[in-house]
């Protein structure tokens, strides 16, 4: 069938070797056309084409008489000003085939198909593939998919007929090989259907073919095909559909089986000047008329029609045929079902109670994606597992697929307050199951709870950035994974905690620091462990990368203790942050020693002192953000006893940023032997604050939780918890071989694209910036690394000029007198108009004469209670131990023996070296 095209390429080959590719070369170096080959003049050009010649009166004469002008004519009657024009050699090749495909006995049958479930789940798939910027799927897609699947049920509509030694032969084929019947231009305008052919399509899964389907087209229409991509069908697909035709009965040629015929796509015609809310009231479905053309000689009737009602029962999803097709592209919503239309009349009042029961179930439907909705969310770049939740299936509220075109009460979801089903469930999907998914409906505050819904449905959790800021983001991703390479290269095998693959979590800071700075907020305090921790101090604190750089070589500032080790990923810094548009914020990175999430009270402590100390009564001004790793965030206590505080009045921060760097493993440990939640953040609900769960490989999506972010804190002055889901391109550290312990995962990680080379093709697909302008701003960015590896040596610290400062010396602790009876006067005494409780009284009055008499009560509970007492510039520190009898510390005294008596000993009293003696039971030597 595409000997013609052939012949074609032959004549250009020997015109021009060079003139087709290396593997049409080839297969003519060794080829023999049927007929006789194209004539080619000396100089290598094609001989002229036969002048066209118009039909004359006497021609016309001797045609009607059934004469004939010359031997092998065969025309029928001309009339005056008609013309005879000789066929290309294209054109006469398959006028050739055309007639060898009579002597092919085929029958023809036939059979109409409602499409309405292929329309549905076609556009459910091409939404959610939009959004990956892949390939849409086309009709032809699905309908070839669903052929391979008959023909593998049916196998005989593959067979071909043939001769052997005078004998009629069936032959059987070993796999399934779909035509599909392209029509392409050629440069001189002229068209031509080619039939190219997908090899054993039956052993693809619908994702491998499609891939496979869209490369072919692709190639067939660039003149690309290769020579054993032209032959070997054995059961073709054409779609006349595609230009109107409402049916086809194609030409079979010699050693196909079966060819297939899609009409056009499209009501019936006695529908189509129907409302559309009509046809949806009847349930009235376009539909697509299929014939199955096939080889009488080898396939009978019966087999190829039971062959089309498979397809039919195929494209009405029987089989789980769209199921199969959903799971292999990650789809993660159910197919819409063909069913029968069921239910009240449709010509019934629109007030009956079963009409009220529906509008009742569409309510629950959007409440249940308000609730559930973050199942379904597509927030994890290294795949999606098959997950089925029931209350997020229209089909679970009996809706059936002839529901999608009917109006209901959204409630004013998204501010829309009436809509079909299809667009609601489109609106809840783009909202709760994008790349971000939000849990927020356990908060128990209305206020914050309405607040949240109506941001979240108004906005889809997106954002909109100009070219400007997209160009940033992609620089900021560049910068991050450049310098995480450099390192890697430059200091191979050295540990730093890298956060390649993590790398968005600085644009959902840069976001947080941004937001600050232009709100004019105080300050920012920062906490967080290891993984980033340098990317951090570089790219968002400004530590000079040439200090980083000596660093990794132990070049270590002489004045600091323990320098040596990874202490560089303990460090804290200070620095300013400067907004887009100039703004400013001071910020400070809390130094983290060990271990993890303990940095996390510190940072909190930290904000509230600077609070303080710039006067800000509520206590807001001054931003926390903490950086989590994800198993220690659900796995340490110190996280939960944090977020407890958080409302306290004497600990409160006005909303800490929580950033969970999500790469879903902790040290060795996959998140299904680590905790029982099904997500790291589970622990945050105490606090009832909104948790996002964010794919890490969409930059925007992340810069659009980080503004959700700011405004709740700026609304509520509450937390906020972005769980970032990432993944880790090495093991723990650069030392470690994390295949030994999760090789499944690491080989998954080890073919994933990077977050900066995805959204490198996002801005490329978008048009937002071509390839030469990001190749530019890589080389920048390497340049800067380059250039301060360089001037690295500029950045040593100088040799120390002080004397060595003995850090475990004595040092004076002695407070003033006035200072204590400051002290004194202020915590013994009662303000106007307090009603003390008359013990309480009391006591304070006995501290006061005690003070103000120079003495001490010395009790056993009670001095070691206090544990040091401060008076008239000295420190008496009791310790040690009571004869073996009880251990004490500062909290409590163990009484043994019933030792209760009390001694008073005034200080002046006593002197260095003695020994205080209570019952005869010496204590430890105090100290003056």
């Amino acid at each position: 069938m595409n000997s013609a095209y052939v012949d074609e390429l032959y004549f250009e080959f020997l015109k021009d070797p060079s003139s087709v590719s290396p593997e049409w070369q080839a297969f003519f170096s060794t080829y023999t056309p049927e007929g006789p080959a194209p004539q080619v003049a000396g100089n290598g050009v094609s001989a002229p084409v036969p002048v066209v010649r118009q039909a004359t009166a006497s021609a016309a004469a001797t045609s009607n008489s059934g004469g004939s002008a010359a031997p092998g004519n065969r025309l029928p009657s001309l009339m005056d000003g008609d013309a005879v024009v000789p066929l290309s050699s294209i054109g006469g090749k398959i006028a050739q085939n055309m007639e060898a495909s009579l002597a092919v006995p085929t029958a023809t049958s036939v059979r109409g198909i409602p499409v309405k479930a292929l329309e549905e789940n076609r556009r459910i798939a091409n939404t959610f593939l939009a959004k990956k910027r892949k390939n849409k799927l086309s009709f032809t897609h699905i309908l070839g998919w669903a052929i391979i699947r008959a023909a593998e049920k049916y196998p005989n509509m593959t067979n071909s007929y043939g001769v052997q030694n005078g004998t009629p032969v069936r032959i059987e084929r070993g796999g399934i090989n779909l035509g599909l019947a392209v029509d392409t231009t050629r440069k001189d305008g002229s068209r031509i259907l080619l039939v190219p052919s997908i090899k054993n399509a039956e052993r693809l899964s619908f994702d491998q073919y499609a891939a496979a389907y869209d490369d072919i087209i692709k190639r067939a229409r660039t003149n690309k095909l290769t020579p054993e991509e032209l032959t070997g069908a054995n059961i073709t697909l054409t779609n006349p559909g595609g230009i109107g035709t409402v049916m086809s009965v194609p030409r079979l040629m010699e050693g196909q089986g079966t060819i297939v015929a899609a009409g056009a796509i499209e009501y019936p015609a006695e529908f189509q000047a129907m409302m559309p809310d009509v046809l949806s009231t009847l349930a009235i479905s376009k539909v697509v008329t299929i014939t199955s053309t096939y080889d009488h000689r080898v396939i009978q009737g019966a087999e190829s029609g039971e062959f089309l009602q498979y397809i039919h029962q195929l494209l009405l999803g029987e089989h789980r045929f769209y199921e199969q097709i959903f799971a292999a592209i990650k789809i993660p919503f159910e197919p819409m079902r063909w069913m029968h239309e069921k239910g009240i009349s449709p010509f019934v009042q629109s007030d009956t109670p079963e009409q009220i029961d529906k509008e009742g179930r569409v309510v629950q439907l959007i409440n249940a994606y308000r609730v559930r909705g973050h199942l379904l969310a597509d927030v994890n770049p290294l795949g999606l597992e098959a997950y089925y939740y029931p209350e997020l299936d229209p089909g679970y509220y009996n809706f059936t697929i002839w529901d999608l075109d009917r109006e209901f009460d959204t409630g004013g979801l998204g501010g829309v307050k009436r809509a079909t089903l299809r667009d609601i469930i489109d609106m809840l999907r783009d909202t709760y199951c994008d790349h971000i998914g939000i849990e927020y409906m356990y908060i128990q505050d209305p206020d914050q709870k309405n607040w949240i819904r109506e941001y979240v449905e108004t906005t889809h959790l997106k954002t909109r950035l100009s070219v400007e800021q997209k160009l940033d983001t992609y620089r900021k991703l560049v910068r991050a994974e450049t310098l995480e390479n450099f390192l890697h290269t430059k200091f191979l095998g050295a540990k730093r905690f890298s956060l390649e693959g993590g790398e968005s979590a600085l644009i959902i800071l840069d976001q947080l620091l941004s937001d600050a700075a232009q709100q004019g907020l105080g300050g920012s305090v920062l906490g967080m462990a290891h993984r980033g921790r340098l990317n951090v101090l570089a790219n968002m604190m400004g530590k000079p990368l040439e200090k980083i750089f000596n660093e990794f070589e132990g070049k270590i500032d002489p004045e600091s203790y323990q320098g040596s080790g990874d202490v560089k990923y303990h460090l804290g810094a200070k620095g300013t942050y400067v907004a887009g548009d100039g703004s400013s914020l001071p910020m400070v990175l809390a130094p983290n020693p060990s271990h993890l999430e303990a940095v996390n009270p510190v940072v909190e402590g930290m904000a509230r002192a600077l609070d303080d100390e710039i006067g800000d009564e509520t206590y807001r001004r001054v931003m926390p953000i903490l950086i989590h790793g994800d198993a220690a965030f659900a796995g340490q206590g110190v996280v939960p006893e944090t977020l407890n505080m958080a409302r306290l009045r004497g600990y409160s921060t006005g909303g800490t940023m929580h950033i969970v760097i999500n790469n879903q493993i902790g040290f060795t440990t996959s998140p299904e032997d680590s905790r029982s939640s099904p997500y790291a953040t589970g622990v945050a609900k105490l606090l009832q604050v909104p948790i996002l769960h964010v794919d890490g490989n969409d930059p925007e999506a992340c810069r659009a939780a980080a503004q959700f972010a700011s405004a709740y804190r700026t609304r509520f002055g509450d937390d906020v918890v972005i769980d970032m889901l990432c993944y880790r391109k090495y093991g723990h550290n650069e030392q470690d071989d994390p295949t030994a312990t999760q090789p499944l995962l690491y080989k998954k990680i080890k073919n994933i694209s990077t977050v900066r080379k995805v959204y490198e093709e996002r801005l490329s697909a978008e048009g937002a910036a071509n390839a030469e302008v990001m190749a530019a701003i890589a080389a920048e960015e390497l340049a800067r690394l380059n250039a301060a590896y360089d001037n690295r040596a500029s950045a040593l610290p100088a040799p120390a000029a002080h004397e060595h400062v003995d850090m475990f010396g004595a040092v004076a602790t002695a407070v003033a007198h006035d200072q204590l009876a400051a002290i004194a006067n202020v915590i013994c005494s009662v303000p106007e108009g307090f009603n003390i409780h008359a013990k309480v009284k009391a006591e304070a009055e006995k501290r006061k004469a005690s003070f103000d008499q120079g003495q001490v009560q010395w009790g056993m509970a009670e001095a070691l209670a206090f544990g040091s007492l401060l008076l008239e510039g000295h420190v008496v520190r009791i310790t040690g131990q009571d004869s073996g009898r009880g251990t004490f510390n500062h909290r409590q005294a163990v009484h043994r023996d019933n030792v209760t008596e009390e001694r008073h000993v005034p200080l002046n009293e006593l002197g260095a070296s003695q020994k205080l003696h209570i019952h005869d039971s010496p204590l430890s030597e105090y100290a003056v």
